[in-house]
């Protein structure tokens, strides 16, 4: 029974325990973990998007004329009655691929970054146990790889999201949007905002992660029975029943975006101001519009919008995470 023990408290993420595994095994593993994670941001992000939009518009109100939107559901209902459902749901194709892209990049360098640690703290064998908190820092350090990927992403998605008559001088469509942010910055410019990226992906991919196994340890240690069977004398550990993955997967995401969410919000305003009326070297940084941000709303300002962020983030996670276990699950 102290085999039992032992192999429910090892994560359910953690890589397979052979001690060397073939480059084509690693290779098939890399290939699920991108198409798995793919898979499951997609549907996530149809889920979110309409309350992605709403943030978005809370957080980019300008500081020097009153609110436009007194709450989320007053931005719901004015967007809806402008625009229709097809508003709430502008600029998706690029954030569909930024779903596609963060997920799988998530899942992908999650396991890569627990191999490395597992080789660090024993190079001698690959079964080595993870502690919680060593799995929430392998977590924040496939946050801050995927930080790279999504900062261009979600620069054209905020540009997308936001109203029309808000930013004149942008284009209609992303192809036109990523010409301009070109023709005015250059490649770099398409990282613009990268450090509020990195703040919230680092932290709240740590979280994220951590909530999630931490949620799954704690299920299995109070299921412990029902939770594992036995094939040739070795126990293996079953997937969870999809309510406890839903919920635990629910954890996940209020965490993630709950604990960083003013740099999201620091990130968005960033993101969406005028491509045309910037200069290279002239930009507003991070710290600037941190500051201008509490300054002038305090609190309330740096977690405008946070509400309907949390409430869509419950959903989406907790999708995200039984598409995903689904999926390992169906096809090994």
């Amino acid at each position: 029974m102290t085999e039992a023990v032992e192999l429910q408290e090892r994560s359910y993420h953690e890589p397979p325990t052979t001690d060397v595994l073939p480059g084509s095994n690693q290779s098939f593993e890399a290939i699920k973990d991108i198409a798995f994670g793919s898979v499951a941001g997609i549907i996530g992000k149809f889920v979110e998007y309409p309350f992605d939009t709403v943030k978005v518009r809370l957080q980019s109100q300008s500081d020097h004329l009153p609110l436009r939107y007194t709450g989320p559901l007053d931005c719901f209902k004015q967007s809806f009655r402008s625009e229709g459902i097809h508003g709430l749901y502008r600029g998706i194709s690029a954030p569909l691929l930024g779903a596609a892209i963060e997920t799988s990049s998530l899942f992908f360098s999650y396991r890569i970054a627990q191999k490395v640690l597992q080789g660090t703290i024993s190079p001698s064998k690959n079964d080595t146990q993870l502690s919680l908190i060593a799995l929430a820092a392998c977590g924040g350090a496939s946050g801050a790889f995927t930080s790279l990927l999504l900062t261009p992403i979600e620069l054209i998605k905020c540009q997308m999201q936001i109203p029309a008559e808000a930013n004149p001088s942008r284009g209609v469509g992303p192809i036109s949007i990523i010409t301009l942010v070109y023709r005015h910055h250059g490649l770099l410019g398409f990282w613009h905002g990268q450090l509020g990226t990195l703040i919230r992906e680092t932290g709240g991919s740590a979280a994220w992660f951590g909530s999630y196994e931490s949620m799954s340890a704690l299920f299995r240690n109070y299921s412990q029975r029902n939770l594992l069977s036995t094939i040739d004398g070795v126990f293996t550990p079953l997937p969870l029943p999809i309510w406890q993955q839903l919920f635990a997967g629910a954890v996940a995401g209020v965490s993630y975006n709950f604990i960083f969410y003013p740099a999201d919000t620091i990130k968005s305003r960033m993101q969406t101001g005028e491509i045309s009326q910037a200069v290279i070297g002239k930009q507003k940084t991070f710290w600037n519009v941190g500051q201008t941000l509490w300054h002038k709303q305090g609190i309330r300002g740096l977690y405008r919008g946070c509400g309907i962020t949390v409430a869509r983030a419950a959903p989406s996670s907790a999708f995200i995470f039984v598409v995903y276990e689904g999926l390992r699950n169906w096809f090994g």
